[in-house]
């Protein structure tokens, strides 16, 4: 789907001549490698699955400053809305900050989660500690992928096996069986918990 802005008193023109420039554009070679890069921190090789899909053709487009995941006949139908009124369409994987560094957001996780070749698992009692942006340590992890490595992108689950969060490896599988309770096993990326914390900056 996509979201529409459109003010009172006013109605979006598709004109020729209305204000139509560019509303989505493919993402240049370097901003395709920056978002791959990124990508394959937590789903390796798997990016091809995200784009070669047998249910229908899908694409990576930029908006303003987002990246954005969807069906290649949502571009089409998004065509004709002006630059300025479209706010999101599919779904927002990340986005480009000034210096041109690509930060992933928690609103790709249902689709990280579908490819991610790492994963951690925390106890109930250290689910909500995550969800307000702090790093898992290892009194709070249940378990772990075996033959994770160091610095490598996660997958974060609760208990119940749902997908609750994007993390970094502070420690490879075999290290974390060394650490103390309070030694950091995985960085915090992004959480659910943003929605509320952080509403207004995901879209």
């Amino acid at each position: 789907f996509f979201l529409i802005d459109r003010p009172a008193g006013r109605v979006a023109s598709t004109r020729a001549g209305a204000d139509r420039t560019t509303t989505m554009r493919p993402l240049t070679t370097e901003e395709t490698k920056a978002v791959f890069e990124k990508l394959a921190r937590w789903i390796g090789r798997n990016i091809r699955l995200l784009l070669e899909r047998d249910d229908e053709a899908y694409c990576l487009r930029l908006h303003k400053d987002r990246v954005y995941y969807l069906p290649e006949r949502l571009v089409r139908a998004a065509g004709p809305v002006a630059r300025k009124q479209l706010m999101s369409v599919g779904t927002c994987f990340g986005k480009f900050t000034h210096s041109g560094k690509f930060l992933l957001q928690i609103t790709a996780l249902d689709h990280v989660a579908q490819f991610a070749k790492h994963k951690v698992w925390l106890k109930p009692n250290a689910e909500m500690s995550f969800l307000y942006g702090s790093h898992v340590a290892r009194g709070g992890l249940l378990r772990m992928t075996e033959n994770t490595p160091q610095y490598c992108g996660v997958v974060v689950y609760n208990a119940n096996d749902v997908p609750i969060g994007l993390a970094t490896t502070a420690q490879s599988t075999a290290e974390c069986r060394k650490l103390a309770p309070t030694g950091i096993v995985a960085f915090n990326v992004c959480d659910i918990g943003l929605y509320l914390r952080d509403e207004s900056q995901l879209v």
